[in-house]
């Protein structure tokens, strides 16, 4: 059988672009090259290349998507999507690959858009039951009116830009006085920022994903942080333990993975997602949906698969051949 052309895309346009590399690199580290012809290429805001392996650039053709290292063009028949942010996380590469018929291994463009988006993504969950955080929104520009605020929200609560992850521009602020340096840091990662009520408890990570053709949640991971909260350092930086299967009665564990899956079908989604919740009692609270997780050796999804007894190379390739049966 003829080998499938695969891109691994990665980069992308926002802070998260160092992580998206790594991610890129371990899809194309561990994609079965009996099976794939697999090729690099980065995204960035100035231009699109295909890395060969000695990192030589050879520009890509956005008309179609395609590649001519050798002269002669190469199209893909699947794209691996490993870019966290921005274009690859918000619908702007779904949906450019949706108008050019190229398959591409995650979720469609309206789903991303709306997921990466925290505040409409709440807003479309709770007519399901699906218990959030009480938030309070502001827009660049806005008047800032911080009674408003703590009479909302209350005090800890979290400040963070709307569409960012990483939990890049994410702040706990215990103090009235604190939120304006607070919110003038979420601005600094976007023009729309959410304030939250904290919510004491457990946190979790779910990752529910397509695999073999059914829709399958994975093992469970608690979230320990030593800071105090999930920040960057805690996620990127080893500040944190991450228990795999976490520490939960098996009530709350099968209350969190029936919401988790409900969450994934109500929103159709499809491909690798991550969920993060918090325990308040019994209940679990949804604080986001990721659909481009981190997929590195250290990140939270790969270290649930492997806990269910799928391999990384098992993983990423039924994503792609997932979306090929498609």
């Amino acid at each position: 059988m003829k080998k499938k052309n695969i891109a691994i895309i990665m980069g992308g346009y926002s802070s998260e672009y160092n992580i998206s590399i790594k991610s890129g690199n371990v899809v194309f580290k561990h994609l079965d090259a009996e099976k794939y012809n697999t090729f690099r290429l980065v995204i960035t805001k100035e231009k699109w290349v295909y890395l060969d392996e000695a990192e030589n650039e050879y520009p890509v053709d956005k008309s179609d998507f395609s590649i001519a290292p050798a002269g002669a063009k190469i199209h893909f028949d699947c794209v691996f999507n490993a870019i966290h942010g921005t274009p690859g996380e918000d619908g702007l590469m779904q949906a450019y690959f949706e108008l050019l018929g190229i398959p591409q291994t995650s979720c469609n463009h309206y789903q991303a858009a709306l997921t990466f988006n925290k505040r409409d993504l709440l807003s479309t969950l709770k007519p399901h039951g699906i218990k959030c955080a009480a938030s309070y929104l502001l827009d660049l520009g806005d008047a800032i009116d911080e009674n408003a605020i703590v009479k909302r929200v209350g005090l800890p609560c979290f400040v963070k830009a709307n569409k960012a992850g990483s939990s890049y521009g994410i702040s706990k602020v215990y103090k009235k006085e604190d939120l304006h340096e607070a919110i003038k840091k979420a601005f600094e990662e976007d023009d729309e920022i959410i304030i939250e009520t904290f919510l004491d408890g457990v946190e979790v990570s779910v990752g529910v994903i397509t695999y073999n053709g059914q829709v399958t949640v994975l093992p469970i991971t608690e979230i320990v942080s030593e800071n105090d909260f999930f920040d960057f350092a805690a996620k990127y930086e080893g500040k944190s333990q991450e228990i795999t299967p976490a520490r939960i009665s098996k009530q709350k564990e099968l209350k969190v993975m029936a919401i988790a899956k409900k969450v994934y079908e109500l929103l159709k989604l499809n491909g690798f997602s991550r969920s993060e919740y918090i325990f308040v009692d019994d209940e679990p609270y949804l604080l986001e949906v990721n659909t481009t997780p981190g997929l590195t050796e250290e990140s939270i999804l790969p270290k649930q698969a492997n806990e269910a007894g799928i391999s990384l190379t098992e993983l990423f390739e039924s994503s792609i051949e997932e979306v090929l049966k498609q």
